[in-house]
């Protein structure tokens, strides 16, 4: 519910009075003043477009009119589905073509293509498989064969493995589909919230030995970058459980040595890419910790941000909501940095259930009460109209990400997501990608995709998009100088995007 300024008060009876001082039918004039006030509440409502975006909106809004008009309509089908579809729309052409600023929620271990991690990680040397009871697989680097495992086959070098297969491609098949949610048949597969989160944390299990080993590691931060970069991204904040890495004769590496080597692929990766800002880490553990870990979490999530204060942007609790703790059951940890006088910014999951009622449908509230930076995902917003109303007024956003709130049962029509209604009434927000390796997407496209047609519908316009892209900049947690620098670079991207598109419409659009 937008809370109303005086001045906002006064438009409201003025119109009232001018709607009440006759008996005739509508004026059309105060109809159209109408419109033209709501269409200003929306997201993007105050961007004022010049000539040449006013142009390229005209031509998006003829391809959006087609994609309704069309018998199928992605962001009503299954992401699974509407996959193939979005692919071939002009518009999700365009969007990748878009700078879309900064991926502000998205997980350490599941940005990076999981064919590249097939293709490229399990073919390096001392890659070892079993084959779990469960149909499953575990993957390990060893200088030499592990210790069995339970419930486990004996480790496979798969060099060794694919030497004795003619035709490796089904097996690589067999370790794509355990590493992603894919199916064909998603409401078959999945037919409730706990069966595709269980399905989702397995997927977790299969990365863990391949992602965690050191060298991988490093790489597949490298690789995140770069993909995310290839889609026109600049900028990311990873919540990252900072797990502890592995070397090949098995020593174990300390959450310090995770963090120096993001902070050294950080590095590396601008250098290359003078353009980009990187990433800052976002440090996580599971809401199904006990308050003594959670203690122990606290404090050394503020010792990292001492340690690294450039790298490291706050703390989380992550996990399946509904079946984890509620922030209240944390009060004594998150009140912890307050206490000692230590700023330790919080970005926390919240509201991603739609158990309404329950305890964790409170997680939102608590969110706010305890100052978190942004609201991880906040699906049950509106059933807290006076949460909304906070989080509006502390100008706290909401992390907005449409095809993981599909794919995991929040919602199956994106045209019904609460986000649609948040957009319609101009609620701060971003959009975001989540676990898009998992769900067969990359970078942020395909969910700019489904909120610009699906949230929007013909609402949404160029200034939308020009407005989620600002704001994913501008809610991060860069420092403020900076910020500003950002933005500024973002607008020069935008207008050489606005052109381009201009000069090659006649081929793409």
């Amino acid at each position: 519910m937008q809370t109303l300024t005086l001045p906002s008060l006064i438009q409201v009876w003025m119109l009232f009075l001018w709607f009440a001082s006759c008996n005739c039918g509508p004026d059309p004039r105060k109809r159209e003043d109408l419109i033209n006030q709501e269409k200003s509440r929306r997201t993007g409502g105050d961007i004022q477009l010049n000539k040449d975006e006013k142009l390229l909106d005209a031509k998006l809004q003829k391809l959006k009119q087609h994609e309704l008009e069309t018998g199928q309509f992605p962001p009503s089908m299954h992401f699974f589905k509407a996959k193939p579809l979005i692919e071939q729309s002009p518009i999700f052409g365009l969007l990748q073509k878009m700078p879309k600023g900064a991926a502000l929620h998205v997980h350490d271990f599941s940005i990076v293509d999981v064919e590249w991690l097939v293709k490229n990680v399990t073919y390096r040397e001392n890659c070892y498989v079993c084959f779990t009871d469960d149909q499953s697989v575990q993957f390990i680097f060893s200088w030499r064969p592990p210790a069995s495992r339970l419930h486990c086959s004996s480790w496979i070098l798969l060099r060794s493995l694919r030497e004795t297969i003619k035709n490796s491609t089904e097996l690589d098949n067999s370790f794509i589909r355990n590493l992603t949610l894919f199916t064909e048949d998603p409401d078959r597969a999945y037919p409730s919230q706990n069966v595709v989160w269980k399905r989702f944390e397995k997927a977790f299990v299969v990365l863990f030995g391949l992602v965690t080993y050191a060298p991988v590691f490093k790489d597949y931060l490298y690789e995140a970058l770069r993909q995310f970069y290839a889609d026109n991204i600049m900028y990311m904040e990873i919540r990252a459980l900072l797990p502890l890495t592995y070397e090949l004769d098995g020593r174990r590496n300390d959450r310090n040595w995770s963090m120096q080597a993001y902070q050294e692929v950080v590095k590396r990766f601008t250098a290359d890419y003078p353009d980009s800002l990187g990433a800052r880490v976002i440090f996580t553990v599971n809401r199904g910790v006990n308050e003594t870990e959670a203690m122990s979490a606290i404090k050394e999530a503020m010792i990292l941000q001492k340690n690294f204060p450039d790298i490291m942007a706050g703390f989380d609790f992550v996990g399946q909501e509904d079946r984890g703790r509620p922030l209240w059951y944390f009060k004594e940890a998150l009140s912890l940095p307050e206490e000692e006088g230590v700023k330790l910014p919080y970005f926390f999951h919240a509201g991603e259930t739609d158990l309404q009622g329950a305890d964790v449908d409170q997680n939102i509230m608590d969110a706010i009460l305890f100052n978190t930076t942004r609201i991880g995902h906040g699906f049950a917003l509106a059933h807290h109209p006076l949460v909304k109303e906070m989080s509006r007024k502390l100008d706290v956003p909401i992390e907005v990400c449409p095809i993981s709130n599909q794919v995991l049962k929040l919602v199956s029509d994106l045209r019904n997501h609460p986000a649609a209604a948040l957009m319609a009434e101009g609620h701060p927000l971003v959009i975001s990608s989540d676990d898009p390796s998992l769900f067969g997407a990359t970078g942020l496209s395909y969910d700019f995709y489904e909120a610009f047609v699906g949230f929007g519908g013909l609402s949404s316009d160029l200034g939308t998009l020009k407005k989620l892209t600002i704001n994913s900049l501008r809610y991060s947690s860069l420092p403020d100088q900076l910020k500003q620098k950002a933005i500024a670079a973002l607008l020069v991207k935008w207008d050489k995007f606005v052109l381009e598109s201009l000069l090659g419409s006649t081929t793409s659009l």
